[in-house]
C-alpha cells in the first residue's frame, strides 16, 4: 500500500515530498500500515504454534531460508535494497519464531 497523494488530503509519496514535514507525515502513516500487516503475519503465527505437533517444529531453519531468499527476490523486483530486507526479515522471523514458541507453551500448559 502506498501513503495517499496529496489530492487524497493525505500522505505526499516519497517523490512528491518537499519538507520534512511531508516526509515524517509519510513516514508516520506507513508505520500505521506495517503495524496492521505485522499483526495479520502474528495470527498466522498464532495459527501455526496451534497446528504444530510438536515444539520441535517450532524452529524450521529450512523454511527460514526459503523465506528470506523468496523476501530478498521480492525486495530486488520493487526496488528495496537487499540491505534493508535481509536483516529486517531476519529479524523479524526471530521475534516470530519467539513468538510462536510463547504461544505453543501457552496453549499447551507448558
Amino acid at each position: 500500500m502506498q501513503p495517499m497523494t496529496k489530492s487524497d488530503s493525505g500522505p505526499l509519496t516519497g517523490e512528491q515530498c518537499q519538507t520534512m514535514s511531508e516526509v515524517r507525515e509519510g513516514v508516520d502513516a506507513l508505520d500505521r500500515e506495517i503495524v496492521a500487516l505485522l499483526v495479520r503475519r502474528q495470527a498466522y503465527m498464532s495459527a501455526a504454534a496451534r497446528i504444530k505437533g510438536s515444539r520441535d517444529a517450532v524452529y524450521d531453519g529450512e523454511r527460514i531460508e526459503d523465506v528470506v531468499a523468496k523476501v530478498v527476490s521480492e525486495a530486488q523486483k520493487a526496488g528495496l535494497s537487499p540491505n534493508i530486507a535481509e536483516p529486517v526479515w531476519r529479524e523479524l522471523i526471530a521475534r516470530c519464531i519467539d513468538f510462536e514458541f510463547a504461544k505453543f507453551d501457552a496453549l499447551r500448559g507448558a
